[in-house]
């Protein structure tokens, strides 16, 4: 798997746009607005374009997306992305460790649950 530097995805929440990149071109090829739009629906509430193609551009230096300039009808051409197939091991690897992370947050929040009733009583003032 390809490594990827660390402010590759600036401006972005890079711990989560990675990922929704590479799932999303698993679904298939697209441009960059339209990802743009399908990472903001996933929950990325701050991507924007910039970041975006600049997190797209370090993807396909480091060999997980290709892209190519496709003609459009309603104005100038456009950048598709494809997932390569260091792209699907690097989403198969993000895949696992948010699974990972999933589990953790989760025990977290059972335990918190059973804590939350004495996290509202205030504290007994001091002596």
């Amino acid at each position: 798997m390809a490594a990827m530097r660390r402010d590759e995805c600036e401006g972005l929440s890079r711990s989560y746009v990675r990922p929704c990149l590479l799932l999303l071109l698993a679904e298939g090829p697209s441009h960059g607005y339209e990802l743009l739009e399908q990472v903001r629906r996933l929950g990325v509430r701050n991507a924007d374009a910039g970041g975006l193609y600049r997190c797209l551009r370090s993807m396909e230096q480091s060999g997980l997306v290709s892209s190519w300039w496709e003609p459009s009808q309603a104005g100038p051409a456009r950048r598709s992305y494809l997932l390569t197939e260091a792209g699907r091991e690097a989403l198969e690897s993000s895949s696992t460790s948010l699974s990972e992370v999933h589990r953790l947050l989760g025990a977290l929040l059972v335990r918190y649950d059973t804590l939350s009733p004495l996290v509202s009583d205030p504290l007994p003032a001091p002596r």
